[in-house]
């Protein structure tokens, strides 16, 4: 039977090297799915483009090719620790979880996910978020968009839109880590056999499409809140308001098609990446082998 860490140190650093690995390779997808999210379709506002191959186009040809990779950096310096939070929370709420047989459910896992997501959120996504957001949207280099924050919201401005933000990831790793936990149980027969990079890759994808379905409200309404126009909302229950009142429930799954464009395979990466790095750090550093 494979090696089961119970070290949360190993999903820590495993978690840190894939998010790296996944957020570098799939941000053309974010920036796309960022400024659809961006652009309020009320009152018969025009969009430069209303789609992910469009979007690609249209940025490629107006603001070069670069321009894609807009606030990357800001999330690249919160991508290593986000993810290394993420897995290594994940990894030690479940084993205070297990009961008496060693056993988790699939709520168990879901709150073991949840939990990480939520501290993730609180801890790096959100500001790091706001960052990116406003980059994106300003077409601003980060030191920039930064200032532009400071500047015009003051510190608190970082923070913006922190309650949809912890919904956002409290429910995406939740739905993420209960449905790729529950695959990796079934196809390697609860433990029997190894789990495959292609494994691994395939359970990401399936995980990130389930969880991007479920909770693409609480994206879209993050995103608003923490664009320039966030002042317009009091809070996340009132951007809900405004945004069926004045858009429909439609505009609560702007974005989804770049967004499963984006996560799906970034899933897929991390999941992928994160099983086959902890696999290694198991096997060849003993510090990881506890």
């Amino acid at each position: 039977m494979p090696k089961k860490s119970k070290n949360p140190l190993t999903a820590l650093a495993a978690g840190c090297v894939a998010g790296g690995i996944e957020a570098t390779c799939v941000w053309p997808m974010e920036y796309i799915k960022t400024q659809l999210q961006l652009q309020s379709q009320a009152k018969g506002a025009k969009l430069p483009f209303n789609g992910m191959i469009s979007g690609l186009s249209y940025t490629i040809r107006t603001t070069g090719f670069f321009s894609l990779y807009r606030g990357l950096a800001p999330t690249l310096i919160g991508s290593g620790p986000k993810a290394g939070i993420r897995f290594g929370l994940n990894s030690a709420i479940r084993e205070k979880l297990r009961d008496g047989n060693g056993n988790l459910s699939p709520a168990k896992n879901f709150v073991a996910g949840m939990c990480a997501g939520v501290s993730e959120a609180l801890i790096i996504v959100a500001p790091v978020e706001t960052v990116k957001t406003k980059c994106i949207e300003l077409n601003s280099p980060f030191v920039k968009g930064f200032q532009h924050i400071i500047r015009t919201e003051g510190i608190r401005g970082i923070y913006m839109g922190a309650a949809p933000t912890a919904m956002k990831q409290g429910s995406n790793q939740g739905l993420r880590f209960m449905w790729f936990n529950e695959y990796k149980r079934i196809v390697t027969d609860d433990g029997q056999r190894p789990l495959t990079p292609i494994m691994g890759l395939f359970g990401g994808m399936s995980a990130g499409c389930f969880s991007t379905l479920g909770n693409n409200p609480f994206d879209v309404a993050k995103t608003r809140m923490q664009g320039s126009m966030a002042s317009q909302y009091t809070g996340m229950f009132d951007c809900f308001r405004k945004i069926l009142a004045n858009e429909g429930v439609g505009a609560l799954y702007a974005g989804v098609i770049p967004r499963l464009g984006r996560v799906v395979p970034g899933q897929g990466i991390i999941f992928m990446s994160f099983e086959t790095i902890q696999s290694y750090l198991e096997n060849n550093f003993a510090i990881f082998a506890i």
